[in-house]
């Protein structure tokens, strides 16, 4: 390999993933070694990378190549989601483009339209990922709309009904006036919005008193139903029994008495419009108030209207507070911010409507999806999303499953011209079974039969919508291993339940609780074990990113720009499980720099020249690094056991630009242009080797890239790092690391002698040592007279008087310059010292003199404190006696 100055990504990333996926290394099959899986969160097909898929992709990489190299059957996942709401706009705009207008074409036509969008641009994520270097198995890639997937989500419908838990009603949906449908909780923004808010003037029937409501919504007036007070409010005691009446159309309504009304809001009445607020709602069915919907599905005020009938909802708002001020029904205006929801496919306001939908109880498939998490045998992390989940699944309400689109799986329910239905796979299975309401008996004829259903065949319609894309992904887990399909097949019988799922808190309930819901209605068992939920990528002043604020940087050109490596460790640096990242540019940069800190040390080894002559002189170092590298792995390791990622990139991070490259290489390196001994070489390979495995689930490229040099050895077509073996905990001597932390210090204690003195690194210093610790300072002198320039040291029993002294752990050091060094100065710097640690004492002395701390902290931290004490009064004993002499 020729060797650049620079790592170049550009020239490693493209070939090394396409090398890896010719030799199928993403591939798996169900063999005897212990499966890991990941199923992948289908992105939507209409999506493109963004910072959020970003970091929950390479979570799961991470996860998914650490697994590999330990040796288990690594398989991951992937696929796609039809999305049908954002798919439908999408495809409804090309057609706009074209000249086509959807309600001009059929569904069969629009279908077609709609496959031909997805097979144009629905894999674009899906290779956006792949230059993230997602080792997914991409043989095994499914699509929410396949047949087979389709097929399960049909089969999964008809079963909950014939269970009596699918059913059809008018319930009050969340709908989006600009796609026409109802959309799920999820799919609803919550915007603060400056709006108005309109005092309307109601007269009292039968006097010439009025009453003042308060509403943001002005155009809704002709829907009101009644007119509530909190019966506990004295100022509206005498209009209890009484009717009003709505201006402009002076429809007659009651005024109802319901404590659900807030007194200090607005005047303390309440318009109650059960069409179009969900609470109204409950209020009109609690009091039995009748229900009008004024609006049409587009957002268009219809003939129940009686006013601005056909205007826009918005435009009507304008009018109608004209129309009102004239008529004199309008006190005042006043302005006002209020949460309104958006959807979040259209951006259109959602309307609160009723409507006719299908609907999934909830209540039986929650207990056990509950109990799954309250136990432990599914792991949220962190843990503090559980109580979350457990008041969501608590309060659990029943799920509008319906979506009035085209695009989707339609819903398998049949409808004749008698308003009869029945839910069936196929027209022919539908047939039967309206045979079956004819005949409940079986009691036609062949020949009456076969007339009945030949009539019937003419007239039944299948039910135009489909269902809400949330109820095939909840069957995700099991439906991409053809779990429904063929229930006892190889793939779903090794793979399920998976074991990892990474994605958003957001969709906690709405995805992640319906999976395990899943689980156990069509398995009977949990899809998987622990939940990662990552935070939101927000940008570093703390907003969410996003396109229209214009604050989310392109992730391909941060790839392009940092390597996907450097992405990759700039996007794991700052996101701690379950809370939200603070992105900022530096940090891929940051990334990038590491890969090159890496890069110059395999530079710096590969252009070592070797004697094998020569005896080795780092033995200590070696020894020492041998140590700290299993040190850190521990504490890898315990961070990937808790799914603490950050820390566990970071401890890697350290291990290698701190102890490997600062520490460890400065200790062995042969002086300029001369040869190292062949055991130190070795040794640092090998260790070279380890970290780059250690390092390869973070940075798939640039470790793939180095581990092919001849610095490493001859490698075969399949010896690569990808599934090299991950390295395991060997022991660790305590003592020993203890002792080099002293020799690290006492090292950059010399270097800052000689910083704070001006001296050059290049001049040898004498060093003196009076030593009251155990430390044999003989072994490590080689590494302190190397990494400091040390021309000798002396072992002494007293102070030297002018020297420069400084202490590390409970030994003193001296150096005695060459110069006379500034005894006022001097005595300054021991003195300031000397109150430090005066005042440090004073606080811990303070704390053991608390008879509350004493008897209620643990035992292991009452000795630090004793620890502490006795530490200090060594030091301040010492200074004590270096300002002695330099009286």
């Amino acid at each position: 390999m020729s060797i650049s100055t620079k790592y170049d990504p550009a020239a490693t990333e493209d070939k090394w993933y396409s090398y890896w996926l010719s030799k199928k290394f993403f591939h798996s099959e169900p063999d005897e070694r212990e499966p890991y899986t990941i199923v992948i969160p289908p992105p939507n097909v209409t999506g493109v990378l963004h910072m959020g898929h970003m970091l929950n992709n390479t979570i799961q990489d991470v996860l998914i190549r650490k697994a590999r190299m330990q040796g288990k059957n690594a398989c991951w996942v992937p696929g796609t989601d039809h999305a049908s709401i954002a798919t439908e706009a999408k495809v409804v705009a090309m057609l706009k483009e074209r000249g086509i207008n959807k309600a001009d074409i059929s569904r069969e036509e629009f279908l077609k339209y709609a496959w031909e969008w997805k097979e144009k641009y629905g894999g674009i994520i899906l290779d956006q990922l792949k230059k993230l270097g997602a080792s997914c198995d991409w043989d095994r890639t499914r699509f929410t709309m396949e047949d087979d997937l389709s097929d399960a989500v049909i089969d999964s419908f008809i079963h909950l009904y014939k269970k009596g838990w699918i059913y059809r009603g008018i319930r009050m949906v969340n709908w989006d006036p600009a796609g026409k449908t109802a959309v799920s909780d999820e799919e609803v923004i919550r915007k603060e919005v400056n709006q108005k808010l309109y005092y309307i003037k109601y007269t009292v029937s039968g006097s010439d008193d009025f009453i003042t409501i308060a509403t943001t919504r002005p155009e809704t007036i002709m829907a009101d139903a009644a007119v509530c007070i909190n019966p506990n409010d004295e100022r509206y005691t005498h209009l209890k029994g009484k009717k009003v009446f709505v201006p402009l159309i002076n429809r007659e309504i009651p005024v109802i008495e319901d404590e659900y009304v807030t007194m200090d809001f607005g005047t303390g009445c309440l318009k109650v419009t059960p069409a179009h607020d969900l609470n109204d709602y409950e209020l009109g069915v609690k009091h039995k108030l009748p229900v009008i919907d004024i609006l049409n599905d587009d957002g268009t005020l219809n003939e129940l209207a009686v006013v601005l009938v056909g205007e826009d909802r918005f435009v009507a708002r304008k009018k109608i507070a004209k129309l009102l001020d004239e008529a004199g029904h309008l006190d005042k205006v006043e302005d006002y911010k209020s949460q309104v929801g958006f959807s979040e496919r259209t951006d259109a306001a959602i309307e609160p409507k009723l409507s006719m939908q299908w609907f999934c109880k909830m209540d039986q498939m929650a207990k056990p999806a509950l109990e799954d998490v309250l136990n432990g045998d599914v792991k949220l992390i962190p843990e503090k999303f559980v109580n979350t989940y457990r008041h969501w699944m608590e309060n659990v309400r029943d799920w509008n499953i319906s979506r009035q689109l085209w695009w989707g799986q339609q819903i398998p329910a049949w409808y004749d011209n008698q308003g009869n239905w029945v839910v069936a796979k196929t027209k022919e299975e539908a047939l039967d079974e309206f045979l079956k309401l004819k005949d409940p008996e079986g009691q036609f004829t062949a020949e009456e039969k076969a007339g009945c259903k030949n009539q019937l065949a003419a007239f039944i319609k299948q039910d135009p919508d489909v269902m809400d894309t949330w109820f095939s992904s909840w069957l995700w887990p099991i439906s991409v291993f053809d779990g429904f399909k063929n229930p006892d097949n190889k793939d779903i019988n090794y793979y399920y339940p998976t074991n990892d799922l990474v994605t958003a808190p957001e969709i906690l309930f709405f995805w992640v609780a319906r999976m395990i819901m899943a689980g156990h209605e069509f398995r009977g068992q949990k899809p998987f074990t622990n939940v990662y939920l990552t935070g939101i990528v927000r940008d570093k002043l703390g907003r969410k990113m996003s396109k229209s604020l214009g604050n989310s940087p392109d992730p391909i050109g941060l790839i392009e720009k940092y390597g996907a490596d450097g992405v990759r460790v700039g996007m794991l640096l700052c996101s701690p499980a379950g809370n939200d990242l603070m992105f900022d540019e530096s940090y891929c940069e940051q990334g990038r720099n590491f890969a090159n800190k890496i890069w110059n040390a395999f530079r710096l080894v590969k252009g070592w020249e070797v004697e094998p002559a020569l005896e080795n002189p780092n033995q200590q170092a070696i020894l020492w690094f041998e140590n700290r590298f299993n040190e850190a792995l521990a504490e890898i390791e315990d961070n990937f056991k808790q799914y603490r990622l950050s820390e566990a990139l970071m401890a890697t991070y350290k291990l290698v630009w701190d102890d490997f490259c600062a520490w460890y290489l400065e200790m062995v390196k042969p002086a300029y242009q001369h040869p190292v001994d062949a055991e130190t070489l070795k040794a640092t390979i090998a260790f070279f080797e380890k970290i780059l495995t250690l390092l390869h689930p973070f940075m798939p490229f640039i470790t793939e890239e180095l581990w092919h040099d001849e610095l490493f050895g001859e490698k075969g077509e399949m010896d690569c790092c990808i599934v090299a073996s991950y390295p395991a905990v060997g022991a660790v001597d305590t003592a020993l690391l203890k002792d080099v932390e002293v020799v690290k210090t006492l090292v950059a204690e010399i270097r800052n002698v000689r910083n704070t003195k001006q001296i050059s690194p290049k001049e040898a210093l004498p060093l003196a040592i009076k030593v009251n610790s155990a430390l044999d300072y003989e072994k490590w002198l080689n590494i302190v007279f190397k990494l400091a320039n040390i021309s000798e040291v002396e072992l002494v029993n007293d102070k030297i008087p002018g020297a420069v002294s400084f202490m590390v752990g409970n030994d003193e050091f001296f150096i005695h310059l060459n110069e006379a060094i500034d005894i006022d100065v001097e005595r300054e710097r021991l003195n300031a010292e000397l109150v430090y640690l005066q005042g440090f004492l004073k606080s811990v002395n303070a704390k053991l003199g608390n008879e509350r701390f004493v008897q209620n902290a643990k035992p292991e931290i009452i000795q630090n404190e004793r620890n502490k004490q006795a530490d200090a009064e060594g030091k301040i004993k010492i200074i004590e006696e270096s300002l002695a002499a330099l009286k």
